[in-house]
């Protein structure tokens, strides 16, 4: 493992796969060259659990101010998601102020993104029983038990040392890794006509 989690380190855990018709492996490759294009790509995502002003904004802030880096860690999964791959033109920190997406940057299907660089592939066993919901309603709660059923994404924190235990435990094996950059997540659209 390449990244150090420690206790006290913030991430955010999401579940990959197929997204808007796309392999989770076309998107490895399309967002690689929008981070040597742009020096960062947005990583577009839906769902509640992460918005991007409650949840990743605050989250990812609190823990920069740590002088911390907040990493995504990625577990693969079987996904079909069909959503149409319609680029998203604009994007916004707010809700509110919105600006062009750069051209070399394309969010496809998504209403959030979070915005990344240093996206790589990193194998490791991350024990989400040594975590705990870092903000929100279900602040404090077990990153496992969180995780389980429908939840597919959380900012989490790690709440006990990493390391191989004697005693079996779940885990989710994570293949993908990237760091979290500000503004750290935003919502994305087309524009109004």
């Amino acid at each position: 493992m390449l990244i150090i989690l420690k206790p006290g380190q913030g991430l955010l855990y999401m579940k990959v796969g197929t997204h808007a018709q796309e392999s989770l492996e076309d998107i490895i490759v399309r967002k690689t060259r929008e981070i040597e294009l742009a020096g960062f790509a947005l990583w577009g995502y839906g769902g509640s659990t992460c918005h991007p002003q409650t949840m990743v904004q605050p989250f990812a802030r609190s823990f920069e101010q740590r002088g911390q880096t907040i990493y995504l860690c990625m577990q693969p999964m079987e996904s079909s998601h069909f959503a149409e791959p319609i680029r998203a033109e604009e994007y916004s920190v707010d809700g509110l102020a919105w600006q062009p997406i750069p051209q070399a940057i394309n969010v496809l299907g998504s209403r959030y993104a979070l915005a990344i660089r240093g996206l790589r592939k990193e194998e490791f066993d991350l024990p989400l029983a040594k975590t705990k919901v870092a903000l929100g309603n279900s602040m404090g709660s077990n990153g496992d038990r969180y995780i389980a059923g429908r939840v597919d994404k959380a900012c989490l924190e790690i709440t006990e040392e990493i390391d191989t235990p004697v005693v079996p435990e779940p885990k989710v094996h994570i293949s993908l890794v990237a760091e979290i950059v500000k503004p750290y997540a935003v919502h994305v659209r087309n524009s109004p006509k």
